[in-house]
């Protein structure tokens, strides 16, 4: 019986490390506001802005809303018209 050696190759068998990296690809993640249908954050809707931003009106991370990169600067932008627009404030006052 010849060895995978003497065939010239590796043969059939693979590493433990080769298969462990097949498995490690990450999964492909969907935004929250694409999956339910919205296409674009409007600055009117006070209600969800309020929800994306903290207790001091600071925009939360992407980490905590779950959006995407594009959906993250769409909603740092309606923020800040709704603030602008004197919507929602600036910050919140010190109770």
């Amino acid at each position: 019986m010849a060895s995978d050696r003497d065939r010239g190759g590796k043969g059939e068998r693979t590493s433990r490390r080769d298969t462990e990296r097949q498995e490690q690809r990450p999964k492909q993640k969907i935004g929250k506001f694409s999956a339910s249908g919205k296409h674009y954050i409007d600055y009117k809707e006070t209600e969800s802005l309020r929800r994306l931003t903290g207790a001091n009106g600071k925009i939360s991370g992407r980490r905590r809303t779950s959006a995407d990169a594009l959906e993250q600067r769409m909603i740092a932008k309606a923020v800040k018209r709704a603030r602008y627009m004197a919507l929602v404030p600036y910050q919140t006052s010190a109770s």
